[in-house]
């Protein structure tokens, strides 16, 4: 029953796609709102797939890439929810709404049969581990999108020549302070997955850290995140030097959530 809700949710975020694109390219406030409409459709019939799929493995349903990936896209259609409403950057919508419909489209491709939970997974730490990362991540691909956005806005402002489609986007000091933003939220939830996830890690193999491949890329991940805190309060780093760490800190989880699974193995291969 849950993929079949899952593909309804589907259809109400390309639905929003298409009335965003749309809101791109024509500026009407209408099509925008017809997009909110059903993002807010999408988001609440995701969140109902999710429920039933808990309900119908009996474990919290972040164990394999198709759940990771669903899960992700729906924290990202949330958490736009709450910039569009806090900073009004509806046009961010044009951007993440295609975003998570490809996401998702890419998740119906992979298994998605609900199988017994492996042994190492039956914790409490997993719902607290993986939702508290997940979170994290949600709010990182976010920044990563408006890191795009402020480069490449600022480098046809640096050339003086402005296209129609760069004047449709927020300026580059709202950027940045969507960014900042981004930063305060999850950062703190980051820091909670890793540190959670070293508790379950003693409980499953007796050692709070053990140097895995994904371990070592958490590390690298949240040093970023913290450097550019650091860098941001004392030196005052901002607009273009925030944009290219916030970028490098998702390539970085890109690679802990996926090049480690799949390229390098270790104790977290899961997928």
């Amino acid at each position: 029953m849950n993929i079949y809700i899952f593909y309804a949710s589907l259809v109400f975020y390309l639905i929003s796609t298409f009335f965003y694109l749309l809101y791109f390219a024509l500026g009407r406030e209408a099509l925008e709102k017809k997009g909110f409409f059903f993002l807010l459709g999408g988001v609440s019939v995701h969140f109902l797939s999710l429920i039933v799929r808990y309900i119908e493995a009996g474990y919290t349903p972040i164990t394999n890439l198709y759940e990771s990936l669903s899960f992700l896209a729906f924290l990202v259609g949330s958490f736009f929810i709450f910039l569009r409403d806090a900073y009004s950057a509806k046009v961010l919508g044009s951007f993440i709404l295609p975003a998570i419909s490809i996401i998702l489209i890419i998740s119906t491709f992979l298994p998605h049969e609900i199988k017994p939970l492996p042994p190492i997974l039956r914790s409490h730490y997993l719902p607290i581990h993986t939702i508290f990362s997940f979170i994290g991540h949600a709010v990182f691909f976010t920044s990563f999108m408006v890191s795009v956005l402020y480069l490449i806005t600022e480098s046809y402002i640096k050339k003086k020549r402005l296209p129609p489609f760069i004047k449709k986007l927020p300026s580059l000091e709202l950027l940045d302070r969507i960014n900042v933003r981004c930063i305060s939220i999850g950062f703190p939830f980051l820091t909670t997955g890793i540190i959670t996830g070293s508790l379950w890690a003693s409980l499953a193999w007796g050692s709070y850290w053990s140097w895995d491949p994904k371990e070592v890329w958490s590390l690298i991940t949240w040093l970023i995140y913290a450097i550019l805190i650091h860098r941001r309060l004392l030196v005052g780093w901002m607009g273009r030097k925030t944009a290219y760490v916030m970028i490098l800190g998702f390539l970085c989880i890109l690679i802990t959530f996926l090049g480690v699974n799949y390229l390098m193995g270790g104790r977290h291969s899961y997928l």
